[in-house]
């Protein structure tokens, strides 16, 4: 009987925990859709090849062999030709700016040298920022010219086209120069939007946030008031990150530094402007910290090419790739540190970022004030 008794408390208990769990909804559909969004993002993500190559053509002289390995290049359905060009230096504004991704670039005189038996030297400059993706594409072009001179006549007499690859940017191929600007942005991330949207929760639990609501603070200068220090904090966290790359990894720093410096302030923002609605809209500690999981660490980590390439993804990823602030933003770390590019070659970058806290920030407050009214 005494175990009866025990065995039914415990029932009472289990049941009690059930209904409890059941009550907080937005807790409940996290924990069930993120393990399946776990599942699905990594198994599209997680991709070592490469596609939509963005290929350069710098073809001083067209003729008739630089025109079949162009129209190879097309077929083979992982390169995509975004310029023709006449020469390397046309071609170089592309590589600032991110618009290619490799370039071949073809001798003058190419058909004639062939028709000679001489050999002919071709150039593939293959931008290594992502050392993985860089070798994969230096790879991919290179099996594209071998398989065209194995189907040429007299081709069982050695090869005749002598491509020579350089890469720019990363020339070493070292992977924390890839890493490390973008470490970054998920640095940035966990200080600015995860902590924020904690902090600011954890004031909503215990009731603090509701007696500033009703103060004569309007909500847009709580809003400044609570992100303020998270900012500086922020700010501080990348000029120890920059240092660290510098001092300790050896990353180099071609860029202005007071450029990044502002870029990461004004992910910084953006990122707090982000935690700020997230606090807004949800109802506990708990569920902030999941919202803020699922909404920023997850996709800044997967989904923001911060390690897996975004050209290799499926295109619903690379769209929703665009909706996440750390994709422009690790554009532009890399972008300064290791090319040097400017505001001239950033400057989109930079307006989506402003746009994206303009956005959250707007909505933010209109949730506060939604709570004061």
């Amino acid at each position: 009987m005494h175990r009866e008794k025990r065995l039914s408390a415990l029932i009472a208990f289990v049941v009690k925990e059930m209904r409890h769990i059941l009550r907080d909804r937005q807790t409940l559909v996290i924990l069930l859709l993120l393990p399946l969004a776990q599942v699905v993002l990594f198994g599209f993500a997680i991709r070592t090849d490469v596609n939509d190559i963005r290929l350069a053509v710098v073809d001083p002289v067209p003729d008739a062999v630089t025109l079949a390995l162009r129209a190879r290049f097309v077929g083979n359905g992982r390169f995509r030709v975004v310029a023709t060009v006449p020469t390397v230096a046309a071609a170089e504004p592309f590589f600032r700016r991110g618009a290619a991704d490799i370039a071949v670039v073809f001798q003058p005189g190419l058909a004639e040298r062939l028709a000679r038996g001489t050999g002919a030297q071709m150039q593939l400059l293959v931008d290594a920022s992502d050392p993985n993706s860089g070798t994969t594409m230096q790879t991919y072009a290179t099996s594209v010219i071998a398989a065209w001179q194995a189907e040429q006549p007299g081709a069982g007499r050695g090869v005749r086209i002598i491509p020579q690859v350089r890469m720019r940017y990363n020339p070493t191929l070292e992977s924390v120069n890839l890493f490390v600007p973008g470490l970054i942005a998920l640095v940035l991330t966990l200080v600015s939007s995860m902590m924020t949207a904690i902090s600011l929760s954890r004031e909503k639990e215990r009731g603090t946030l509701e007696v500033l609501l009703v103060s004569p603070l309007r909500p847009w200068q709580i809003i400044v008031g609570k992100v303020v220090p998270y900012l500086l904090l922020a700010f501080a966290n990348v000029v120890t990150a920059l240092f660290a790359a510098w001092a300790v990894f050896q990353v180099p720093f071609r860029g202005s530094v007071a450029l990044l410096l502002g870029a990461s302030t004004l992910y910084a923002m953006v990122g707090l402007a982000l935690g700020v609605l997230i606090a807004a809209v949800t109802t506990s500690q708990r569920a902030a910290m999941l919202f803020a999981l699922v909404g920023t660490m997850l996709p800044t980590t997967l989904l923001s090419g911060l390690i897996f390439p975004i050209a290799s993804m499926p295109l619903p990823l690379r769209l929703i790739s665009h909706i996440i602030p750390a994709r422009w933003f690790i554009v532009i770390a890399r972008g300064v540190m290791l090319k040097g590019v400017g505001v001239a070659d950033l400057w989109m970058e930079i307006a989506i970022l402003s746009l994206m806290f303009v956005a959250f920030m707007t909505l933010a407050i209109r949730s506060f004030r939604a709570r004061l009214d």
